[in-house]
Parts: structure tokens; C-alpha cells; sequence
């Protein structure tokens, strides 16, 4: 059972002396009864109660029979039994349960006759069944024969409340778990109660029913791809929380029987937050995953990609064999052969052009992986052209920026800070971004411990249900911005500065956020897309970066290093991803290693994709370590397959710089990235120890000032983009997952009035964005964006991405009917 961690200002809270089947205890005042009944390891039956949803006494089975001291001392029984769930305790309380009251089982046993009398005897087809609450507290605290011999209440089933998830409303017994927590945890009004007494029910978002005519509370860009107002990213929590079989998920619907599988915990690998996750299987195959219980990071509680994006570890296109090219000559096509043989001709090629390869890893690794990358990039390859960053930045400030903010720094800011701070978010959706930082801010604002503050084009619907104050800057202005904030923190609170990874296209935009952390003296934190991408930093897969924070230009770490992994280190410092490409494509290298990168993510896909192709007609070579079939597998020469998180066992490092350690679920002959490394040099004839350097910090990288860029004044008929990626999107790794991608959001274009006006579409329904590279159409919505900017996402689903499009986050496009 769940249990609240005590802080300390909840050691300060007076204690409370209570009796509860006769063993007396003392518990902090405003302590509910149920849960000082758990501190003394008393189970008191219950549907409705849950330790991070507030009291609601909705289904009644926790009843107990109380008595209290009236004022001259005497103890006197309450006139009928009490709601365990919502009564707080008081002093001198005595309390008696089902295990000592035949007044509080006989109450229970009635409470759960009437649960049963319309609920179906379904259980052998139900997804609940063997894990069901119900199922186990009718046997414990229900009759063993029904009184009921009438026809049950039935309801036409399923519901689809969404592509996700499905209803059936018979099974429900009002608890209202799933209200409540759309409500009060996901500020999602997805589902709700619906009408009064008896025909009282559980429905799907209606406008008119549940009383939101006049002001809707989903924006007209929340709507997802069938155009109804579902918006929540967080609608697969309510399954979990369910208590009976109500909720279930579409694509789990009938898959398999709780007691058929096997459960091993793990973390989740689409973002940088490290939920905890339980992975549920059998035979081999993944049939679902829950939200793990970590209280320190997620909670209880996962976003739906976390949860049901899980088939692409598995996809048709998973690359099984390694492949070789057919010719010597890098001609003709890939061939699948045996490791002995693939490992063998990497090792001739790469061999041969020692000190002309550069290596882009990616941000999938774990931590183990990224250092075993880091030590075959400098001690096998050659060289220190290596840069794990696959998306856009703009120059040599942010490589500057996590040298001296973020490497070696441990763990800095943390979930549990957040929930005391006053917050400033630059260049960061925490809805979209990095969903579990928006579930921790949205408690933290509701419980009155937190303020946040947003520097963006608009106030997005995260951000609004944060209660945030918008600090309005359109794309490029965000230095000025932070430039013209003189406070953040006070009044009891931690000033806390999140930044997104996105700030680093902003020139100027990173030195200006580390300037404010310093003259306001509130702490600073990165907070990466992927993650993979702390672990990266941390393991020097940076081009001037070593692992533990050191600088390349530092003779003392090279010597360190060096000793510690067997091998030498280059001493000048290399190029990053862009020069690494524009090398490439110029044949200064020969080579390159690379590994989950995906072409559409990177600054320039065309230009990634022509320097590939040109290596390859120079007779260069191109080696891929990757999981599924990409773009880059059908330009590489070899290519070696590498385990899923699902098939590995490792550690993700999160934003905070938290280990989050977890094992293979799957013992299968999946190779991890460091297995493969290993395996190449020991065919090269290299032994690379590849150990966890020591956090060596000395004297940090000196951060410049903040020296802005300028900022493009759009022209007639031209706007200011506005981008950024939404959570669930045209990302592989939400392949397969057809249910899910029903609850994406809608792609739509979003300007002000003023903006509409001025490029004269205000009266259409759609426009036309127009790149040097091709063009899209996007519904028009007109909302509170700054002047002069239209936002748009950057990968939605059935739509170009912006990168194809040719235009990037501040860059000009024009706009038209």
C-alpha cells in the first residue's frame, strides 16, 4: 500500500493519539482513519479511496465503527458506521474495524450486497479478473449466496471513450477514481458523472451533459484526430486505478488473463523523466505495460506513450541478422550473413581508415552503452569527432552550456524540489516534452507550493492547467526575455530554472538562462527529449567533452582516461554533428559509426542523407548499430542489430541525473550497444576495459555570456515559426500502435487574430505553409500566440514534418489561404 513520504514539514504536525482495534497510536493530526489503521498493518476493505486522489466516501465499503469522547471525557459510539476514507482522526478516537466490529463487517457485507446486485457474474471474460479488487473483497468481506434473484441493469458495450479506451459501464460502481483523477491529477475533462440517483453513470465527454455549454474546457487545438474533445495524455492511468473491469484498454481487450503473465518492473525509454514501469508478458511477447510505484520520480502514474507504446521493440522491421553489402566495393545490396563474418569485414574497413571516422551515437543509449561508445570513438576510432545530438541547435553554446552546467553535476534538481519552487520554464512543454514534470508542477501548483512561470509564443493547454503565467516571447526572443525576469524564488520557495533542449537553436538562449540562475540564485536544469541523452553527456559523447565533465583540451583527464581504458586519447578537440556531416559529404572523413539516428531528426535531413550517399560513392564505409530497419540502414555498409531496452539490462540517467537502473526482461541472443563494441574490438584486436571513469571536476568550463542573435522580421505574407514536437507524433516508436495515435491531438496551424488579419486568412479554414523545401495545409486556429509567429507541431502524424518543410523554430515561412 501506497503511503505518503514525511517531509519535513509534516514532522512538525501535532500527533494525534487513536485506538484502532484496541493498539492505541500516535499519527500526525489530519490523518485520515483508514490510513492509521495501515500504519498499524489493519486492511480495511475499499474501491474508492486511493492515497494520491482526494477523500470522496463514493463507494462506502470502507465503513468502521467509531466512538469519541464528548466533553467531559465520556466515549460515546457514533450513531451509525463512518466512512474510513474521509473521517480524519481526532483525539482519544476509538475505532473499531471489520476485524473487531460484527456493527462495521455486518455494514461491509451490505455495502458489497448492493455493489453485486447489478454488477455482472463476468469475471471469466473480464480483463480484471485475477487482479480484481471486487473478485477479492466480495470473498472477504461479501456473502457466500446472493439475495438478488432479479434481472441485472445492463448497458450496450463498449463505450469508446477513446481509440484507447473502452467502457463498460454495467461493471462500473461509481467509485469515481477515473473522474477523480482526470480531474484532480491530469486536468482532463475526458470522462465524467453523468446524470442523478439511480441512472447515475460513468460516460464520455459531453459538452452539454456534464454542464460546459457556454465555455469549453478543451481548446479547439486539443481536439484529437476524430475531431471529439478528448485531450488527455494520461487517459491510461484510469484503467489502472480502476478497481473493477469498467476501464479497459483496446489494444490489451482480451489479449490475456492476469494470472497467464509474467511481471518484471523496468523504465520507461521514451523520455528523459524515468517513470518506473511494470512489464507484463507471455510466451515472449510484451502484452502490456502499467505504471511502476516509485514515489521520488512518477508516482503512480505514467503518460499513455509510456504505457502503451511498446510494439516497436517488436516491429516486422527489427533487425534480427547482421547485413553486409554484397560487393567489396560497397555496391549491390544487404545480405544478411553471420556476426563472425559482418564483424570481420566492419573491422577491415574501419581499420583501414583509422583517424578519418567520426561516430554519431544517438540519444537511445544507456549509460553503459554510452560509455562504452565514448571509449571506441577515442581509444579504436581515432578520434574525438563524436556527437550524440540528433535534433537541432545552433552553435558551439550549448556543448559550452553542458560542460559547465550539466556534466558532473549529479544529481541536481529533483522531482521532489519542484513541489516547493517557484518555477520558470524556457524552451520547455512539460505536457508534451516531458510528461511526468507535468504531472509533478500541475501538484504542486493545486496543493499551493508552487508558482510557474513560461517563456513561449503562447500559453499552451499544459501550461494552463499548471496555472502558469505566461512570459510571451516569440521564437529568438527568448534572451531578452529572461534578460527583463529580476526575481525567482522567494517567499519560502526554491527558484528553479527548467530548460528545455530546444532553447539551443535560440543563439545566446542558454547563456541567458544560466546568467538569470546566477544573478537570481536559483538553480538551473537541462531537461533532454530522449533518454539517452544525460547518460550521453556524462560519457563525454560530446566532440570537446570527456567523460566525467573534463574537457578534451585537459592533459591530465586524456592521461586518466587513458589509463583507465587501456587505450590513448585524441588531444584536439573534434567536430560536432554539422561539421561531421559537412565532412563527410566533402570526403575530409572516410567513415562513420553510427547509431539510433533517425535522418528526419537531424538539423537537415537532406543534407545528412546526400553526406551519407557520398561517403559510400567515395568507398568510405558506413557502420549502423540499430534496433529497426531506417533510412540509415539502407545507406550503410554494415550493419550490426542491437538489443531494445526490452532485451538489455542497463541505466538511464534522467534529467535530474538520477540513475534508473533496470534488467532484461527477456533472455534473448539481443546484443546491447556495448556488447557489440566489444565484440568489434576485440575482431580489431583492441581490449578496451571501458570502465565508469571517475566524476572528475575540477575547475568548470567557463560559460560566455549571452550574446543573442538576431531575430527575423517577417516580410508580407511571411510569419515567424513557432515549433515544437507534441507527445504523441509520427515518433517510431509509437509504430504499431493504432489505438494510441487515435488519442494524438490534431495538427492544426495556431496565430493571433492580429497575425490572421494581417496575412489575410483570418476567414479561411485552412492555410498553407510554404518552406524553401516543399509546402503543408493545416486547419487555422486563431488563439493567443504572439504577433507575427504561427505555431505549427513539428512531426505530426500525416503531415510533413517541419524539417521537411526546410524551416526550423524561429525561422521565416510564408503563409497562405
Amino acid at each position: 500500500m501506497t503511503t505518503t513520504q514525511p517531509t519535513p514539514a509534516t514532522q512538525l504536525v501535532p500527533l494525534v493519539e487513536v485506538t484502532i482495534d484496541g493498539f492505541t497510536t500516535e499519527v500526525p493530526k489530519g490523518t485520515l482513519v483508514i490510513r492509521a489503521a495501515e500504519d498499524l498493518g489493519i486492511a480495511i476493505p475499499r474501491f474508492c479511496d486511493h492515497p494520491l486522489l482526494k477523500p470522496a466516501g463514493a463507494c462506502r465499503q470502507c465503513l468502521v465503527e467509531v466512538a469519541m469522547p464528548d466533553r467531559e471525557g465520556t466515549l460515546r459510539p457514533m450513531p451509525k458506521p463512518q466512512a474510513s476514507c474521509t473521517l480524519e482522526v481526532s483525539p482519544g478516537m476509538v475505532v473499531n474495524t471489520q476485524m473487531t466490529s460484527e456493527v462495521a463487517d455486518k455494514a461491509q457485507e451490505g455495502v458489497m450486497e448492493f455493489l453485486l446486485i447489478n454488477h455482472p457474474l463476468d469475471c471469466p471474460i473480464c480483463d480484471k479478473g485475477g487482479e480484481c479488487p471486487l473478485q477479492n473483497q466480495a470473498m472477504t468481506a461479501g456473502r457466500e449466496v446472493s439475495r438478488f434473484h432479479g434481472v441485472k441493469r445492463t448497458y450496450p458495450k463498449p463505450i469508446s471513450v477513446s481509440t484507447q479506451i473502452l467502457l463498460d459501464r454495467e461493471r462500473c460502481i461509481l467509485c469515481q477514481r477515473c473522474t477523480r483523477f482526470s480531474d484532480e491529477i491530469a486536468g482532463d475533462p475526458f470522462i465524467d458523472l453523468q446524470m442523478r440517483g439511480a441512472r447515475q453513470q460513468i460516460g464520455v465527454f459531453d459538452a452539454e451533459v456534464l454542464g460546459f455549454t457556454g465555455s469549453s474546457p478543451v481548446g479547439p487545438a486539443e481536439l484529437d484526430e476524430s475531431g471529439q474533445p478528448f485531450a488527455s495524455y494520461f487517459s491510461g492511468n484510469t484503467i489502472q486505478i480502476c478497481p473493477v473491469g469498467a476501464l479497459t484498454s483496446a489494444s490489451y481487450r482480451f489479449r490475456a488473463r492476469p494470472f497467464d503473465l509474467v511481471s518484471a518492473p523496468s523504465i520507461a525509454e521514451h523520455d528523459a523523466c524515468g517513470a518506473a514501469i511494470r512489464v507484463d508478458h507471455r510466451r515472449g511477447v510484451v502484452l502490456r505495460r502499467l505504471a511502476g510505484e516509485d514515489m521520488a520520480v512518477n508516482e503512480e502514474w505514467v503518460s499513455d506513450k509510456d504505457r502503451f507504446a511498446f510494439r516497436w521493440q517488436a516491429a516486422p522491421d527489427r533487425l534480427l541478422a547482421p547485413l553486409v553489402r554484397e560487393n567489396p566495393d560497397g555496391t549491390g545490396d544487404l545480405v544478411e550473413t553471420s556476426w563472425g563474418d559482418a564483424l570481420d569485414v566492419a573491422a577491415t574497413l574501419l581499420a583501414q581508415r583509422r583517424g578519418r571516422l567520426a561516430a554519431l551515437p544517438g540519444g537511445r543509449l544507456t549509460y553503459e552503452d554510452a560509455l562504452a561508445w565514448s571509449s571506441f570513438t577515442r581509444g579504436v576510432l581515432g578520434t574525438n569527432d563524436v556527437d550524440f545530438r540528433s535534433r537541432a541547435y545552433g552553435s558551439s553554446e550549448e556543448a559550452d552550456f553542458l560542460a559547465a552546467r550539466v556534466a558532473a553535476s549529479g544529481i541536481g534538481v529533483t522531482y521532489g524540489d519542484l513541489e516547493n519552487a517557484d518555477v520558470l520554464l524556457v524552451g520547455l512543454e512539460p505536457e508534451d516534452e516531458a510528461a511526468t514534470i507535468f504531472l509533478r508542477l500541475r501538484k504542486a501548483v493545486l496543493a499551493g507550493g508552487t508558482r510557474v512561470r513560461t517563456v513561449a509564443p503562447f500559453l499552451s493547454r499544459g501550461s494552463t492547467k499548471m496555472h502558469a503565467t505566461l512570459l510571451p516571447a516569440a521564437p529568438g526572443t527568448e534572451p531578452e526575455v529572461l534578460a527583463s525576469v529580476t526575481e525567482l524564488g522567494g517567499e519560502g520557495r526554491l527558484g528553479v530554472v527548467l530548460v528545455g533542449e530546444r532553447l539551443a537553436a535560440v543563439r545566446g538562449g542558454l547563456a541567458a538562462a544560466a546568467e538569470l540562475a546566477t544573478r537570481t540564485g536559483a538553480r538551473l536544469a537541462w531537461v533532454p527529449r530522449r533518454a539517452g541523452d544525460r547518460a550521453a553527456v556524462e560519457a563525454g559523447l560530446l566532440p570537446q567533452l570527456l567523460p566525467g565533465g573534463r574537457p578534451v583540451a585537459d592533459q591530465a583527464a586524456r592521461a586518466e582516461i587513458a589509463a583507465a581504458w587501456g587505450a590513448p586519447v585524441p588531444e584536439t578537440p573534434g567536430r560536432d554533428l554539422v561539421g561531421i556531416l559537412a565532412a563527410l559529404a566533402s570526403g575530409e572523413l572516410a567513415g562513420v559509426v553510427i547509431g539510433g539516428v533517425e535522418l528526419s531528426d537531424l538539423p537537415d535531413p537532406d543534407a545528412a542523407r546526400a553526406a551519407l550517399e557520398a561517403v559510400r560513392a567515395a568507398g568510405g564505409i558506413v557502420v549502423s548499430l540499430e534496433v529497426r530497419a531506417s533510412e540509415v540502414t539502407e545507406l550503410a555498409d554494415v550493419v550490426l542489430p542491437v538489443a531494445p531496452p526490452v532485451e538489455k539490462a542497463g541505466t538511464f540517467l534522467t534529467w535530474e541525473g538520477r540513475p534508473r537502473r533496470f534488467d532484461e526482461v527477456f533472455e534473448t541472443p539481443a546484443r546491447s550497444d556495448a556488447e557489440v563494441i566489444r565484440m568489434l574490438c576485440d575482431e580489431l584486436g583492441v581490449t578496451l576495459t571501458a570502465t565508469e571513469p571517475q566524476l572528475w571536476r575540477g575547475e568548470r568550463v567557463a560559460l560566455g555570456a549571452a550574446q543573442p542573435g538576431p531575430v527575423p522580421a517577417p516580410g508580407e505574407g511571411q510569419a515567424v515559426l513557432a515549433t515544437w514536437r507534441l507527445l504523441l507524433d509520427a515518433g517510431r516508436g509509437q509504430d504499431f500502435e493504432p489505438h494510441l495515435a487515435g488519442t494524438a491531438r490534431r495538427p492544426v496551424a495556431m496565430m493571433s487574430r492580429a497575425t490572421a488579419d494581417a496575412l489575410g486568412v483570418a476567414d479561411s479554414p485552412t492555410v498553407r505553409l510554404r518552406g524553401p523545401r516543399g509546402e503543408a495545409e493545416y486547419p487555422l486556429v486563431v488563439a493567443g500566440v504572439v504577433d507575427g509567429v504561427v505555431w505549427v507541431p513539428a512531426d505530426p502524424r500525416d503531415f510533413p514534418s517541419t524539417a521537411h518543410l526546410g524551416v526550423r523554430a524561429g525561422e521565416i515561412v510564408e503563409v497562405a489561404k
